[in-house]
């Protein structure tokens, strides 16, 4: 087995939304990916309430740190840098966790890197697959974003392609969801029912599909309409609505046009690799239908393991990493929360920041941060 000990060790911190992800990666290798969630918080809510999730993030962060570094057998002083997620995402979970890796790179005297929550989903695949090749195009599809990214350098160049101009395809699972009655979140238990349903049941539409669309941005909130006003037809006529089939055909017309999209794309650009990431990409039709339509095309398909496609700290610290072993420059302690952070910024370098922040930075007890 080769020597890792030479390559950075990074501590990276996730509070974009609901869960509180932190993760220790040594180079290429993950050495302890800890999730505190809130989902059961917001579940009675039928979706993520801000203010919840905040809290929630409040709560969990110095434990999960903690509980991470224990995992990865690593004291905080041996860390080479601490990234964590400056955007995009909830304003107020994203400051919880932004403040916290602030507090501890100034305390332990640790560079700092503000990275980008769609470029850490791309840059979590090393740790399962190796290094990316580069270029990888990825398909990047969650409760908040429906992307195609074509990256060659995923510390410094990230091109969008397409994205949702409305629902994101999480989003639209979770709805679809709520109107079956079936709970929140909605992604895991459609796929579950699907399972047991006919994908051609229904005829359900698929967005933006036709000759004058545009290639490659997705649009998912004709379909929501489309299944919810099927479903209310059933019901208003007094007949039993067929929740498998109702949830298989919706699956699938979604899975269709995010696979279809995606292989059209890499042919488009002569790339030969894809990449899926994501929380709907532990979705279990979305993974066959691409290895599918991936084989026939000579595209080789990386997917990360389920737990790495959900949001989490091991995604963060695997582009934390990246951005040590390629020199990039690190943020400086004016590093701030940016709910919009556009992709194309994989990390925010010292210079976007104020050098007169430093002077509102207070002295943090390290006592109460590590031990």
């Amino acid at each position: 087995m080769a020597d890792t000990r030479d390559e950075p060790l990074v501590l990276g911190i996730e509070t974009s939304c609901d869960e509180t992800g932190v993760g220790v990666v040594r180079g290429t290798t993950l050495l302890a990916d800890a999730v505190a969630s809130s989902v059961d918080e917001h579940a009675r809510f039928g979706g993520v309430v801000p203010e919840v999730a905040s809290r929630a993030h409040l709560e969990a962060m110095v434990p999960t740190i903690q509980r991470a570094l224990k995992d990865a057998g690593v004291s905080a002083k041996d860390l080479d840098g601490i990234a964590v997620t400056a955007g995009p995402g909830l304003a107020g979970a994203l400051l919880v966790g932004v403040s916290a890796a602030k507090a501890y790179a100034y305390a332990l005297g640790k560079p700092l890197y503000g990275v980008n929550h769609l470029a850490s989903h791309i840059c979590v695949d090393q740790l399962e697959h190796g290094a990316l090749p580069e270029p990888t195009m990825a398909l990047l599809v969650s409760g908040g974003h429906s992307s195609l990214l074509l990256s060659t350098d995923i510390t410094s160049d990230v091109r969008p392609l397409g994205a949702t101009i409305d629902d994101a395809a999480g989003e639209a699972f979770d709805k679809i969801a709520r109107v079956l009655n079936l709970g929140f979140p909605g992604g895991p238990v459609i796929d579950r029912y699907a399972r047991e349903g006919d994908p051609d049941a229904i005829a359900f539409p698929r967005g933006l599909t036709g000759p004058r669309d545009p290639a490659y941005d997705f649009s998912f909130s004709g379909l929501k309409t489309s299944v919810a006003r099927w479903i209310e037809a059933k019901r208003a006529a007094g007949e039993e609505v067929p929740v498998r089939d109702v949830a298989a055909s919706f699956q699938e017309a979604v899975v269709d046009v995010l696979t279809r999209k995606a292989v059209r794309a890499c042919k488009d650009e002569g790339v030969d690799h894809l990449m899926i990431g994501g929380g709907v990409a532990a979705n279990t039709r979305l993974r066959a239908m691409a290895q599918e339509r991936c084989e026939r095309a000579g595209i080789r398909l990386r997917v990360p393991r389920p737990k790495l496609c959900t949001d989490n700290g091991a995604m963060v610290a695997a582009l934390g990493a990246e951005m040590v072993a390629r020199n990039r420059a690190a943020s400086d302690l004016g590093l701030s929360a940016d709910s919009s952070l556009p992709v194309t910024e994989p990390h925010v370098p010292g210079a976007h920041a104020h050098s007169h922040d430093h002077d509102h930075v207070h002295e943090v007890s390290k006592d109460n941060l590590y031990s």
